[in-house]
């Protein structure tokens, strides 16, 4: 008895990395994370390696159960490293673990709003070729054939991300024709990040069965249309009992250089997208606010409202690299907390 493994991994890339996955088939039942061995691909076709020492490693780090192929096979998540095992500079991940291991005991969870775009034979979905569709304003969470474009694919892919075991916990129409979002979470910083990437990966092979291509371009049509974003929801245990914590943390964030750390490192083509408009504020501005969807970091009224809760950066570009942006935000904010006592 044999099954079906497709490893996936994040390649170098650059400014933004993309998804690769290969099949390999396995003898025997799937029989956990531990069970799937180590693999090799040419990194010097990913942008990972030179032609003259060319091998990289794959070790399997997410696994869950394969939706477009069913049965026993299986989506394997990996990470990418050097064949002495130590992690390959395109590799993430591990500077992540590191961090979510130093302050695990304030238990950081994330929900993350994944947006993008879906476009057909060069034009976004629903634009008339050569032209421009009724200006933005029923489009987002809209009903209707006239406004919503895409559907059946979004479906799919919502069905696949749960049929897969991802926690996968809505999905909306965005402000623009054929833009879209899933959300992922609340979970740990890892989980997150691990689903993020691997539903993302259902996203494009989903759309690939309807001839459609999904992009995460931060600004997917210039002008007076909203880009694309990832939506980043944060909280600590003591940001989820009170509500000093979440001024704290939204402080730490705008202290000193932490701003455009972040900002630089939230995605290629931020300065498209973070403007100031279309629900964003200047990129090289920090703000924060309650119910402000034009601050840097919004804290929702109910928050307020109840004292206690999360925070949202709305900073990220669809393009960001979870990894990073869980990191980054872990970092500034509970090494501030643990600063203040707030743990």
């Amino acid at each position: 008895m044999t099954f079906k493994a497709e490893y996936i991994w994040i390649d170098g890339t650059e400014p933004t990395a993309k998804l690769r996955s290969k099949t390999k088939i396995i003898a025997g039942s799937p029989a956990g994370l531990d069970a799937l061995p180590i693999w090799g691909f040419d990194g010097s076709s990913t942008n990972q390696a030179e032609g003259h020492a060319s091998d990289c490693v794959l070790k399997p780090v997410f696994t869950c159960p394969d939706p477009i192929r069913g049965g026993d096979d299986v989506l394997v998540l990996c990470e990418v490293l050097n064949i002495d095992f130590t992690p390959h500079p395109s590799n993430t991940r591990a500077a992540l673990a590191e961090v979510a291991e130093k302050f695990a005991a304030q238990e950081p969870i994330f929900g993350i709003e994944q947006e993008y775009t879906f476009f057909k034979d060069g034009y976004p979905l629903g634009f008339p070729k050569g032209g421009f569709p009724a200006p933005q304003g029923g489009y987002y969470c809209g009903v209707g054939a006239d406004e919503i474009f895409g559907r059946d694919v979004v479906e799919a892919h919502l069905d696949n991300c749960l049929k897969a075991g991802l926690g996968i916990s809505g999905i909306n129409a965005e402000v623009m024709p054929g833009q879209w979002e899933f959300q992922v979470g609340p979970l740990s910083p890892l989980e997150v990040s691990d689903q993020l990437w691997v539903a993302r990966w259902l996203l494009y092979r989903t759309a690939e069965d309807f001839d459609i291509a999904a992009t995460l371009d931060p600004k997917p049509v210039k002008g007076d249309w909203n880009g694309a974003g990832a939506h980043t929801n944060f909280s600590t245990k003591a940001m989820r009992e009170g509500y000093d914590a979440i001024i704290t943390a939204c402080e730490s964030l705008g202290e000193g250089s932490k701003p455009l750390d972040h900002v630089k490192n939230y995605g290629a083509g931020i300065d498209d997208r973070l403007t100031g408009l279309h629900e964003t504020a200047p990129w090289d501005k920090f703000s924060y606010g309650v119910s402000n969807r034009g601050a840097s970091v919004r804290i929702p009224w109910q928050v307020e409202k109840d004292g206690k809760g999360y925070i949202e950066d709305r900073r990220p570009n669809a393009n960001v690299d979870p990894y990073v942006v869980t990191r980054l935000l872990v970092d500034t904010c509970c090494s501030a907390l643990e600063k203040a006592g707030q743990v």
